[in-house]
């Protein structure tokens, strides 16, 4: 599953962060990023789904 994940967040950041916590605090903070820029979203997509169980 956590392949999936980090394919959907190369492509769409805040779906892989959805998908890993749900909607909260992470979920806001990576629309905001990948709004601000692309890579910043990504980033913090992967961290969130590569630190988190």
């Amino acid at each position: 599953m956590d392949i999936i994940r980090i394919l959907l967040s190369i492509l769409l950041p805040p779906v892989g962060v959805f998908l890993q916590v749900g909607i909260g605090l992470q979920f806001w903070i990576n629309i905001v990023l990948t709004l601000l820029g692309y890579i910043p979203g990504i980033i913090h997509a992967l961290y969130i789904i590569l630190t988190r169980d």
